[in-house]
């Protein structure tokens, strides 16, 4: 639906980046990766993806196209939805985390909190 939002950052939080866009303010879930390349009061685009269920409509939030492609390979993967991909996004880059997926290092993937031997396997085999 949204491909990218552009505006003021104008509240950072430990996973949470709100952009004031046109007056509205956005809250983006993002990574601490995505955090990190983000200054409040600046102008920010974050590259998102809408989530929405039955009840839920939470927006997420990217510094860059790659780590949106890796967020939805991530949640594409069986059992695990977008806060799990949030974490494994915010223990490394998006190219590293590639890298131990080609070379089925499950030991980075098990660092992001949540994450465990078998869902980290799981990411490992069908990512690869």
């Amino acid at each position: 639906m949204f491909y990218y939002i552009e505006g003021k950052a104008v509240l950072l939080e430990q996973g949470l980046c709100v952009i004031d866009c046109a007056g509205m303010g956005y809250a983006c879930h993002t990574s601490q990766n995505t955090l990190s390349h983000v200054k409040q009061g600046e102008v920010t685009r974050l590259y998102t993806y809408l989530h929405v269920r039955e009840d839920i409509f939470d927006l997420y939030g990217f510094i860059d196209q790659e780590e949106l492609s890796c967020f939805k390979l991530l949640i594409g993967v069986s059992g695990v939805g977008p806060k799990a991909a949030l974490a494994i996004l915010s223990i490394a880059p998006s190219g590293q985390l590639a890298r131990s997926i080609i070379t089925g290092d499950e030991k980075l993937l098990t660092q992001a909190p949540g994450i465990g031997k078998k869902i980290a396997q799981r990411i490992v085999l069908e990512l690869r």
